[in-house]
């Protein structure tokens, strides 16, 4: 009888991260969030994880430090050279950043008032490419590459394609997330020249997608495994509703599709340490949540009443967002004897309408445009509710932060809002929030207003937000699911490419 050959378990993993942003290096959104505290989270589980980034113009140099070492990286036909930087604000995390001036050297990391930068397919391209000529370069041998967004979804198709007969790489399987389904890296298809693939990954069966190319389906297609970032949403994803039109590839690899409900870093946001807010405040004594709003509402410049409700929406302002409700709520809420705080940038028509807004009712709306972390752990702290009304969303973390400080969520029921909320109309013992699920303006209204009905309820309004902030939103469970993943995905063997519905 033949022998069977014995696998090793993995138990400690090496994982390389692959992103376009890491807080604290670099941020725009909730993908920097995740990239960091899920490497962090990994290193105290025991795997070894290293993070690979742009070096990006904005990224403060104490945080960074060059190395002699220098890759070439093909892009193209116009191979460039990497100087490496390491990065030391991460304990335990390795983190290496790629130097290429002409590609990171910008004003900003994806593009600049409104228009995303020309050459991001290249520089995007060199990223991922980049990442895997580093990996041979440290002469470490991954059992992981983790690729987040379409920014990076090149690697696990370079991995079973450029790289597939790469000795270095023979035990090396991928995992891809999804962290927002609908930003695909799509561009003309003259620009596959720049992937430096062969021309026969310009296919439907790879890249090319009725007649543009879309980086993030190779990802889709190559990885040994996707995740996403809540279970819900992963469901969403692979209905037409939500696919983004990639709803049939998406189906085509559901017997190789998670989704892990992101976490949030709990020591960065913590009402009872939280050096960002004026008073500190915790379940046993919220006195210090009517300082933090009191102190909101003279930052905004709001009129200083502790019994008017103070509703904040802090979010990117744009249609995914359900931007275009929350404008339209916003005067109800005001003439309902509410205030209003807005904080964060994106469509301009949108930033000029509540602006508008806050010109007409100067003492109960208020926004500031930008993102200001201060500002933000302020806000979390000050407010009374936080309206979500977005037409989708794969996890959000500010819901998550607002429970944390005892600020109620009104949120749409869907990804991974529908995950972290639970109904307080429908389940009264075990509500942490309101959840509605039309994408009409009276939907968010009538939610609100059952949310402000128990505002002034003095047996019920503690307890609900005492609840919220006991839930458990910390990194160590979806950490140790990933790392559960990982252990079996390294034990399988690699998942060949698929056909999908749309060959």
């Amino acid at each position: 009888m033949a022998k069977t050959k014995r696998t090793r378990r993995v138990t400690r993993p090496t994982v390389v991260f692959v992103a376009s942003e890491a807080y604290p290096y670099c941020k725009t959104g909730g993908l920097a969030d995740v990239t960091g505290a899920l490497g962090r989270e990994l290193v105290e589980l025991g795997c070894r994880v290293l993070l690979i980034l742009p070096k990006y113009y904005q990224i403060p140099e104490e945080m960074i430090r060059p190395t002699s070492r220098v890759i070439r990286v093909p892009v193209g036909h116009h191979p460039v050279q990497a100087r490496i930087w390491e990065g030391r604000a991460v304990r335990g995390v390795e983190t290496y950043l790629l130097d290429i001036p002409a590609f990171y050297d910008r004003a900003s990391l994806y593009g600049e008032k409104g228009q995303d930068y020309a050459d991001n397919c290249a520089r995007f391209a060199a990223l991922s490419r980049g990442a895997l000529e580093l990996v041979k370069k440290l002469r470490i041998r991954p059992h992981i590459m983790h690729a987040h967004d379409w920014q990076t979804a090149l690697v696990p198709l370079y991995l079973k394609s450029l790289y597939r007969r790469d000795p270095h790489f023979a035990g090396t399987r991928s995992v891809f997330t999804i962290h927002n389904l609908s930003y695909q890296g799509r561009f003309e298809l003259d620009a596959f020249a720049q992937t430096g693939l062969p021309k026969t990954y310009l296919s439907p069966r790879y890249l090319e997608y009725f007649g543009e190319l879309r980086l993030l389906k190779g990802g889709l297609v190559a990885a040994d495994w996707i995740t996403t970032v809540s279970p819900t949403y992963e469901k969403e994803i692979r209905t037409e509703a939500f696919g983004c039109g990639l709803d049939g590839v998406i189906r085509s690899r559901a017997a190789n599709l998670t989704g892990i409900l992101n976490g949030i870093d709990v020591t960065e946001w913590d009402p009872t340490r939280d050096e960002l807010i004026p008073a500190r405040y915790s379940t046993d004594d919220l006195h210090g949540k009517s300082v933090c709003k009191r102190a909101l509402q003279r930052e905004m410049g709001l009129r200083p009443e502790t019994g008017r409700p103070l509703i904040g929406l802090m979010s990117r302002l744009v249609e995914q967002k359900g931007i275009a409700q929350a404008v339209a709520t916003i005067p109800w809420l005001a003439e309902a004897g509410a205030a209003v705080a807005v904080l964060g940038e994106g469509d301009p028509a949108y930033e000029l309408e509540i602006s508008r807004l806050a010109t007409r009712w100067p003492d109960r709306i208020a926004i500031r445009i930008g993102y200001n972390n201060e500002l933000a752990h302020l806000m979390q702290a000050g407010i009374d509710y936080l309206i979500m009304p977005s037409i989708f969303e794969p996890c959000g973390l500010v819901q998550m932060y607002a429970l944390r400080y005892g600020s109620i969520p009104v949120v749409r029921g869907v990804g991974g809002l529908a995950d972290t909320v639970t109904d307080y109309t429908a389940e009264p013992d075990r509500g942490t929030g309101f959840i509605f699920h039309s994408a009409a303006p009276g939907s968010l209204q009538a939610a609100v207003h059952r949310a402000m009905s128990v505002y002034r309820h003095r047996r019920i309004w503690p307890g609900l937000r005492r609840r919220g902030m006991r839930q458990d939103f910390s990194w160590r469970p979806s950490a140790e699911r990933y790392l559960d993943l990982y252990r079996q995905v390294v034990m399988a063997p690699r998942t060949p490419i698929k056909r999908n519905s749309s060959d």
